[in-house]
C-alpha cells in the first residue's frame, strides 16, 4: 500500500515503519520538558534516526487526557526552531503533530511533510485545504471531543462502528477538499475518549478498518491503558507496548508511533518476519 507525502512515496508493504515521538511540550509524560534546548532536542532525533525511526512526529501541545489547548503561537515558538534543525541536518521525513491550520502552514512551509491530526479535520475547518495546498500526507484519527473532554464519555454500543463512521467522514473532508486517498492514514485513536476495554477491543478489532484500503497507524506507546492492565508507570511500560505492537500489526497495522525507538524496531522487525508481513509466501 503506498502513502504519498509531500516529499516522499512510502510503500508500506516493504515494511513496517516507525514514527518516532518527538514531544515538545513541558508536560510531556516522556520527555517531560527535560530537553531544554534545540541542541538537545536535535541529539534525541537523531538518536531515534539511528535506532530506527523513518519518520520523527513532532509536537508542541499535550494531547493526554485533560489537557487544555495551547494557541497556535505558542505550540510554533515550542516546535519551529527543533523542526527547522531536524530538517536542515538529518535526513528524516518529519511529521507535525497539530489540529490547527496556522502551525500546519508554517511547518510545512518549512519543510515538514506531513501532518498528524488528532481530530481528523475536525477542530479547524481550514486546515483540510492547507494540507492538500502542500500535498501533505495526513495522519487522521479518532476521538471524541477536546482532550480536555475526551475522557467524559468512553461507552460505544459498537466501537469499532463508531470510529469506522467518523473516519469515513474525515475522509470524505478531506477528499472534498483535495487531498487524495492515497495522502491519508488512518488511525483509530487509542486513548482518546476511550476507555480500558475500549482500547483492548480496538486492537482485537483492527482488521475491521481494513476495508478503508489506507494504511493504520497505532500509536499506544506507553499509553494509561497499558499501565491500567499491567500496574505499570509510564516509564515500565515498554513491553506492554511491544504486545500491543505486535498484535496491532498481526491485526492490519503497517506504522508504529513510538516512544521507544530501537525496541520497539525489533518487536516490528520481529514480528513481520514471523507473519511474512507483504509477502506472497516466500521463506
Amino acid at each position: 500500500m503506498i502513502w504519498y507525502t509531500a516529499k516522499n512515496r512510502f510503500d508500506l508493504s516493504d515494511r513496517p515503519y516507525i514514527m518516532g515521538i518527538l514531544n515538545l511540550t513541558p508536560d510531556s509524560f516522556s520527555e517531560g520538558g527535560s530537553l531544554k534546548s534545540v541542541d538537545e532536542t536535535l541529539k534525541h532525533a537523531e538518536r531515534m534516526v539511528i535506532e530506527g525511526a523513518d519518520i520523527i512526529d513532532i509536537g508542541g501541545e499535550s494531547t493526554r487526557p485533560g489537557a487544555n489547548p495551547v494557541s497556535a503561537d505558542e505550540e510554533l515558538k515550542r516546535i519551529m526552531p527543533a523542526l527547522e534543525r531536524v530538517i536542515k541536518e538529518l535526513a528524516i521525513p518529519v511529521s507535525v503533530d497539530t489540529w490547527k491550520s496556522k502551525t500546519a502552514y508554517e511547518a510545512l512551509a518549512s519543510g515538514a511533510e506531513i501532518i498528524n491530526d488528532i481530530s481528523g479535520l475536525t477542530f479547524d475547518p481550514a486546515l483540510a485545504s492547507v494540507i492538500a495546498d502542500a500535498n501533505a500526507g495526513v495522519v487522521l484519527m479518532h476521538t471524541r471531543g477536546t482532550p480536555a473532554e475526551m475522557q467524559n464519555n468512553t461507552d460505544y454500543s459498537d466501537i469499532i462502528d463508531e470510529i469506522s463512521s467518523s473516519l469515513a467522514k474525515s475522509v470524505g473532508l478531506a477528499e472534498k477538499s483535495g487531498i487524495t486517498s492515497e495522502q491519508i492514514v488512518l488511525d483509530p485513536g487509542l486513548g482518546f475518549g476511550k476507555s480500558v476495554s475500549g482500547n483492548v477491543e480496538i486492537i482485537k478489532r483492527l482488521h475491521e478498518l481494513k476495508k478503508f484500503n489506507r494504511p493504520l497507524l497505532i500509536g499506544s506507546s506507553r499509553k494509561s491503558f497499558i499501565g491500567h492492565i499491567l500496574k505499570r508507570n509510564p516509564d515500565e511500560r515498554l513491553f506492554g507496548t511491544a504486545a500491543t505492537l505486535a498484535v496491532s500489526m498481526v491485526n492490519g497495522a503497517s506504522i508504529f508511533r513510538v516512544h521507544d525507538v530501537k525496541a520497539m524496531r525489533d518487536v516490528v522487525d520481529m514480528t513481520a518476519a514471523l507473519i511474512d508481513y507483504g509477502s506472497e509466501g516466500e521463506s
